[in-house]
C-alpha cells in the first residue's frame, strides 16, 4: 500500500478569501495537519481547480484529499475523485456565513477556519479507502409475495426492466381484493364515471409474461441470506417445496377489513344486512349490479356509515384513516342509485384525496347520492329492516333513518405478519410505566399471527412494524423501505391506500428492489448512504462478546459466529455505525468512519486556556437532519457562536461515549448531540439511532459527576431539518449557559 500523502486545497471563492486568511489556512494544513501539499485556489470547484487536484493525485501521489471550501453536502460532483479518501472542511456555510463581517469578529472567525482545517486533516489521517468486497455478483431476480394488484404491478414493472420474478400467492387465484371489485374509478379523466374492473386484464398480463413465474396456493417457508443472494424456500399446500435464490424481495400482502363484529353498537355481527365495504362489493358483483338483502329481496335504501371503528380513540378501534373508504362508499352508493335505490352517506369528515377526488365527490352528488354530516349512534333491527340513529351535525339534532342495508366503512388492517420487536416494545412500555400500552402489546403478542416471510434472522421472522401494524419505515425518508435491507413493502401492508395509489406504490417498490440488487452486486450500501463501500469490521482480540452490537443493529445485519463473535452481513448493513456507538471496548470501525476519525478531529481543535474567555463547544450533528439544517442556517445567515466546532456523524446512534469523555478531558466546555426525532413518529434515518443515543447519554451523568462536572455540560437534542432558526439558538444558548456555570476545569 502506498504511503499516506495528504493534499489540502483551500478555496478562496464565495467570499472565503475575503473573510479568511487562506495563506494561514494553508500553513495550518502543512505545519499542524501534516499535509504534504497545501494549495490555495480562487475557485476550487471550477474546471481549473478540479484539474489541479486531479493532477496532484495522478502525478504527485496525493491519496488523501482535504477540501477546505464549502459544505461536504455541496459540489459533490465536482469533488469526486476515485481512489482517494476525501475530507471536507466547511469554511463557507460553517464559518463565514454564520459569522458577522466585522473587525471584532475577524479573529474568532479565523480561529474557526483554522480549526476546521486541522480537523479535516486529522480525519484524513485516520481514513482508509474502502473497496468493494466482491462477495457476490448481480442477480436480476426478484421475489414478490402477494398476488393482489400491488404484487402483480411490482412483478410486471420489474419484468419490463429485464428482471425475472417469482410471484407467490397463498390462495388459488391472483387478484386479491381488487379482483373482488364490481366497478372501479378510472385511472384517467373523466373521473366522475364508473369503469369496469380491469384486474382480469392485469392477471392475464402476469400469466402471459415469460419473465414471471406464478406460484399459487404457495407460502414462503424460509428466507435467509441477504440482498443479492436471498435463499428462499417456497412451500405448497400439497407439501412440496421449491428452493430459489433471489436478489431482493417485495412484500405486497395487502390487508383485511376490520372485524365488524367488534362494532355491535353499529349492528356488526348482529344482522346479515350490516356488512363491511368488501362484503357489499362481493354481493353486488355476484348479483350483476343488483342490490340484494341477505334474504334475497331487493334493497331500496342503503346507508353508508363512514369511519366505523376507525379514526377513533376507543380501545380496540383503529386510530387512523384508511384513506380509500370515502371514495369507496361514494362508488358503492352509485351502485345503489344505478339500481334505482336510495343511498345516504353519513360522515363526520368526507375525504376524497388525489387529483380525482373532487370529481368523484361531484359525480356522487350528480348521481343523487345524499350526503349527511353526522355521527352515528347506533344501528338496530326495525321490522323487516334496520334503523340508523345519528346526530345530524348540520341541524344539531338527533334523528333516525330507515335502511335495508347498512354498510360500515371499517378500514384496513395490514396483513403484516408478527411483529418481531413486540417483546422489546413490551419491555419498554413496562419500563415507562405505561400500563395501557403494555396490556395492548401483550394482547397483540398472544394473538396467533402466521409468519409471512419466515426470516431466518436473529431479530425475528418478519419485517418490523412501524405503527398500527404497518410495515413502513419512514414515509418521508424511506418510501417503500423496511428495516430489513433488500426487502420492500408495497400497497396497503405499508400504509392505507386505494388501488390507484397501490399501483404507484408497487412501481416504486420494484424500482427500489432493483436498485438494491444493483448496489449489492457492487458491494455498496442502500439508501440513505447509497454508494458507500465501507462496512464494519472489528478487532477480534479486543472483543468481549457482549453482543450489544448484535442487539442494537436496527437492520438485522449482525449475527454471532460459533465462538460468539459478531458476524457481519455486509449486504444487509446500512452503514449507520450504530454498532460502533454500541461497542463499549471500541473495536468496531469502518474504513472511512471510525472512533479515531471523529476522536482525532475533536482532539485537533486548538483549545484556549481558561483565562482566554473563549469556550469551546463540541457539536456532534447527524448528517441527515441536523447538519443540513446547520448548512441552511449558514445559507440564510443565521449567526451562531464562534466557539462551536461541528462534526457531522452518520447517525447519533454511532456516537460512542468515548468521544464525550475525550472531549471533556480535552477541555471542551460543553458537548451537544443533535439528532433526529425519536419515538412513534421518529424521523431517524436509521430508525433507532437517535433513541439509542438518548439512552446512552442518559447514563453519562454518572461520568460527569465523577469528573466533578455539571450535568448541563452535555446535552442531547431532537432536531428537524427544518429547524434552521432553532439550531443556532440552541448553540447560542449553550454558550450562554457556559458563561453562567464557568469554563471547564479540565482546560490545559
Amino acid at each position: 500500500m502506498a504511503d499516506m500523502k495528504i493534499g489540502a486545497y483551500i478555496c478562496q471563492g464565495c467570499g472565503i478569501g475575503d473573510r479568511l486568511d487562506t495563506a494561514q489556512l494553508a500553513n495550518v494544513a502543512k505545519r499542524e495537519g501534516k499535509a504534504a501539499v497545501a494549495k490555495e485556489h480562487e475557485f476550487l470547484c471550477n474546471a481549473e481547480g478540479v484539474k489541479m487536484i486531479q493532477d496532484d493525485i495522478d502525478n504527485d501521489g496525493v491519496n488523501h484529499v482535504v477540501i477546505a471550501a464549502c459544505s461536504r453536502r455541496a459540489k459533490t460532483d465536482a469533488f469526486s475523485f476515485e481512489g482517494v479518501t476525501l475530507s471536507r472542511a466547511n469554511l463557507r456555510e460553517g464559518v463565514i456565513w454564520v459569522r458577522p463581517d466585522t473587525d471584532e469578529a475577524r479573529e474568532t472567525t479565523q480561529e474557526m477556519g483554522d480549526d476546521y482545517v486541522r480537523m479535516a486533516c486529522a480525519e484524513s489521517k485516520y481514513m482508509k479507502m474502502p473497496a468493494a468486497s466482491g462477495e457476490q455478483g448481480l442477480l436480476r431476480h426478484l421475489l414478490v409475495v402477494g398476488g393482489g394488484i400491488a404484487g402483480m404491478t411490482a412483478a410486471l414493472e420489474a419484468a419490463k426492466t429485464g428482471y425475472t420474478v417469482d410471484l407467490v400467492e397463498k390462495s388459488g387465484k391472483l387478484g386479491g381484493v381488487a379482483g373482488e371489485m364490481y366497478k372501479k374509478y378510472p385511472a384517467k379523466a373523466p373521473y366522475d364515471v364508473l369503469a369496469d374492473n380491469t384486474t382480469g386484464e392485469m392477471i392475464a398480463a402476469v400469466e402471459g409474461n415469460s419473465a414471471i413465474t406464478v406460484h399459487l396456493n404457495t407460502t414462503v417457508a424460509s428466507t435467509d441470506g441477504a440482498p443479492g443472494r436471498f435463499s428462499v424456500t417456497l412451500a405448497t399446500e400439497s407439501g412440496s417445496s421449491n428452493d430459489i435464490t433471489v436478489g431482493a424481495i417485495i412484500q405486497a400482502t395487502g390487508f383485511h377489513p376490520y372485524d365488524i363484529a367488534k362494532l355491535p353498537e353499529l349492528g356488526g355481527g348482529k344482522s346479515p344486512d350490516v356488512m363491511d365495504q368488501l362484503a357489499f362489493e362481493k354481493m353486488v358483483k355476484a348479483n350483476g349490479g343488483a342490490i340484494k338483502k341477505a334474504d334475497g329481496s331487493d334493497a331500496r335504501n342503503v346507508v353508508f356509515v363512514q369511519c366505523a371503528g376507525q379514526r377513533s380513540d376507543t380501545e380496540g378501534h383503529l386510530p387512523y384513516c384508511s384513506g380509500h373508504c370515502c371514495m369507496t362508499s361514494i362508488k358503492q352508493a352509485r351502485y345503489v342509485k344505478d339500481a334505482g335505490g336510495d343511498a345516504t352517506v353519513i360522515f363526520d369528515d368526507l375525504r376524497t384525496p388525489g387529483a380525482d377526488g373532487e370529481d368523484v365527490y361531484r359525480g356522487g352528488q350528480e348521481a343523487g347520492v345524499a350526503f349527511s354530516k353526522g355521527t352515528v349512534k347506533g344501528v338496530e333491527a326495525a321490522g323487516s329492516g334496520l334503523k340508523v340513529s345519528y346526530n345530524d351535525k348540520i341541524l344539531a339534532d338527533d334523528t333516525t333513518i330507515d335502511a335495508d342495508i347498512v354498510v360500515l366503512a371499517t378500514g384496513m388492517v395490514p396483513a403484516s405478519g408478527p411483529n418481531p420487536y413486540i417483546a422489546q416494545d413490551i419491555e419498554a412500555a413496562e419500563k415507562d410505566g405505561n400500563a395501557d400500552l403494555t396490556a395492548k402489546l401483550k394482547a397483540e403478542q398472544e394473538a396467533p399471527v402466521t409468519s409471512i416471510l419466515n426470516l431466518q434472522y436473529r431479530q425475528g421472522t418478519d419485517v418490523p412494524h412501524l405503527k398500527n401494524g404497518f410495515t413502513d419505515s419512514h414515509f418521508i425518508c424511506f418510501p417503500y423501505e423496511t428495516r430489513r435491507t433488500g426487502i420492500y413493502t408495497a400497497g396497503p401492508v405499508r400504509r392505507p391506500m386505494d388501488a390507484h395509489q397501490a399501483i404507484e406504490d408497487a412501481t416504486g417498490a420494484a424500482l427500489k428492489a432493483i436498485q438494491s440488487c444493483e448496489n449489492a452486486a457492487l458491494g455498496r450500501a442502500a439508501h440513505p448512504r447509497s454508494g458507500d463501500l465501507s462496512f464494519p469490521t472489528f478487532r477480534v482480540e479486543g472483543c468481549t462478546q457482549c453482543k450489544r452490537c448484535t442487539v442494537e443493529c436496527p437492520f438485522g445485519a449482525i449475527n454471532e459466529d460459533e465462538k460468539g463473535y459478531p458476524q457481519y452481513n455486509e449486504a444487509r448493513c446500512r452503514r449507520c455505525g450504530t454498532c460502533m456507538g454500541a461497542c463499549p471496548v471500541r473495536v468496531i470501525s469502518f474504513e472511512n468512519y471510525s472512533v479515531e476519525t471523529v476522536g482525532q478531529q475533536l482532539k485537533a481543535v486548538d483549545m484556549p486556556d481558561e483565562f482566554s474567555e473563549k469556550p469551546r463547544l463540541l457539536v456532534l450533528a447527524c448528517e441527515n437532519d441536523a447538519y443540513p439544517a446547520l448548512d441552511m442556517a449558514g445559507m440564510t445567515h443565521q449567526e451562531y457562536s464562534a466557539y462551536a466546532r461541528i462534526i457531522p456523524v452518520r447517525c447519533l446512534g454511532s456516537v460512542n461515549t468515548i468521544w464525550i469523555t475525550d472531549a471533556l478531558n480535552s477541555g471542551y466546555d460543553g458537548v451537544m448531540l443533535m439528532g433526529c426525532q425519536k419515538g412513534d413518529n421518529y424521523q431517524c434515518h436509521f430508525v433507532k439511532g437517535s433513541e439509542m443515543a438518548h439512552y446512552r447519554m442518559s447514563k453519562i451523568d454518572d461520568t460527569l459527576t465523577q469528573l466533578n462536572l455539571e450535568k448541563e455540560r452535555v446535552q442531547t437534542y431532537e432536531v428537524s431539518i427544518t429547524d434552521i432558526q432553532r439550531i443556532p439558538q440552541i448553540i447560542n444558548d449553550m454558550e450562554k449557559l457556559i458563561g453562567e456555570i464557568g469554563m471547564s476545569p479540565f482546560k490545559f
